[in-house]
């Protein structure tokens, strides 16, 4: 089977049209990678792989510096092996807007320019979620008026700056609870405003940039299930209301500990039918570590399977163009900061040397690639 890919070179070709902050030479990698070991050459032409670049967030609280722009060889490696970057925590409201009346855009004009450089696109996350809000946000006490327009200002300067840069948007992140309940409680946005501010999100995100593809995004959404579900029946509401809704996405935080999701591939198709694109964007698989912190051959082996199966299942949904794992080397994962015990949950060792997850993840990408 030969998945309908797009092209390439209608992101790659576009400059950047918003003043960036300069990056060291030491920052930016050239041009012209043309080792084939790598995932982004394995990959079928028009399909995306894809990271989070490191910083922000719990980074900031690890003894080291930000990863991204003082460590040179993740950034080769950033570089060399993908096609799509994701900022993990850098295009967050806390980061990105931490005033009322002042935008901290350095790290993610510094990641844009990354891309462009080395010919890679962007995912833009994220515009609404309940979480890693600041402080001025969650406790300012604003009439709903005030928090519409904070929300409309935002989501138009933020997706304006970088119009014709991103090639997807997380717009809406995490608005569902697992029983297919709208949080309504923790997130201030649907609780002040009520659930028809998504739809503005949407159609403002859409104004500031009509070029960008408009995304829901969640985890516990892989398999067919009332989360999924309640997304399902929202994104046909909001589409027969001609809402710009592009995209569905799930972003496969997985664990050994657990089953895989075997019907991932059936629960896409269901939103591919709906004439979305659907995409994996944020795939990690972590392990209950032994005593002594190293994986056995058989967790390893078990963690390939299933990088392997979600990679496998987004090949498959004609659509299902950008698949994006949230880290590449343990030397930076969020895992261990967030599940005591657990780690080892990307595809390369600290010292970015190769696990079979990751041989695995470019053989079935080369495979593809000759189909």
């Amino acid at each position: 089977m030969k998945p309908t890919r797009l092209a390439a070179a209608a992101f790659t070709a576009v400059a950047l049209s918003v003043p960036l902050i300069p990056v060291a030479a030491a920052d930016v990698q050239p041009l012209g990678h043309t080792r084939k070991d790598t995932l982004r050459q394995a990959a079928p032409r028009g399909f995306f792989i894809g990271t989070a670049v490191a910083g922000g967030g719990h980074h900031e609280s690890q003894p080291y510096p930000d990863p991204f722009t003082s460590d040179r060889e993740y950034r080769k490696v950033l570089a060399a092996e993908f096609g799509s970057v994701s900022a993990e925590n850098q295009m967050k409201w806390e980061y990105i807007h931490p005033e009322r009346d002042r935008y901290n855009f350095g790290m993610a004009d510094k990641i844009v320019r990354f891309a462009k450089q080395n010919r890679q696109v962007v995912r833009g996350h994220t515009l609404l979620w309940h979480s890693q809000n600041p402080a001025w946000l969650e406790q300012g006490g604003f009439s709903k008026a005030e928090l519409r327009s904070i929300l409309r200002d935002h989501v138009k300067k933020v997706v304006g700056r970088y119009r014709g840069s991103v090639q997807q948007w997380d717009v809406a992140n995490e608005i569902f609870t697992d029983t297919g309940e709208l949080r309504t409680t923790d997130n201030i946005w649907l609780r002040e405003l009520g659930p028809d501010i998504i739809a503005d999100a949407f159609r403002w995100a859409h104004e500031a940039d009509p070029g960008a593809k408009l995304f829901f995004n969640d985890y516990g959404v892989e398999s067919v299930n009332a989360k999924s579900d309640a997304y399902l029946a929202l994104i046909k509401r909001l589409r027969a209301q001609r809402v710009p809704v592009h995209g569905f996405s799930a972003q496969a935080h997985l664990s050994i500990r657990y089953g895989f999701p075997g019907d991932l591939e059936t629960n896409l198709r269901r939103f591919s039918a709906l004439g979305l694109d659907t995409a994996i964007t944020e795939l990690d698989v972590r392990m209950d570590l032994p005593e002594g912190g190293v994986p056995t051959e058989a967790q390893l082996a078990q963690q390939a399977d299933y990088y392997n199966r979600t990679l496998t299942a987004c090949l498959n949904v004609e659509g299902c163009d950008s698949f994006t794992i949230w880290g590449f080397t343990d030397k930076y994962s969020w895992v261990p900061v967030f599940f005591q015990g657990q780690g080892a949950a990307t595809v390369m060792w600290e010292d970015f040397s190769r696990k079979p997850a990751y041989s695995t993840l470019r053989s079935t990408l080369a495979g593809a690639s000759r189909r």
